[in-house]
């Protein structure tokens, strides 16, 4: 699996505390029956701690590209990236 960065965005979390999250797009190969497709997932990371990933969640780069784009816009964090990919899906 490949990992394409994205961008690296620093938000204060509620003690005031700057934290730094860089964000990528995981590529990846899916099987759908007898062949094989790209596919691409998500990658949220706080420099110096803890990091979420999601592989194989479209097979569509538009879609990536909307789904990454929200990611970066709100400042998504490693511990709500799931919920924000349920919403999402």
């Amino acid at each position: 699996m490949r990992e394409l960065f994205l961008q690296t965005v620093e938000l204060a979390d509620p003690a005031g505390t700057v934290r730094r999250y860089d964000y990528s797009i995981l590529i990846g190969e899916m099987d759908v029956g007898p062949f094989s497709c790209e596919s691409y997932g998500v990658k949220v990371a706080e420099q110096g701690g803890e990091q979420a990933c999601a592989a194989n969640v479209t097979c569509s780069a538009a879609r990536i590209d909307e789904l990454s784009g929200l990611l970066v816009r709100n400042g998504v964090t490693p511990a709500t990236l799931n919920d924000v990919l349920s919403d999402w899906l």
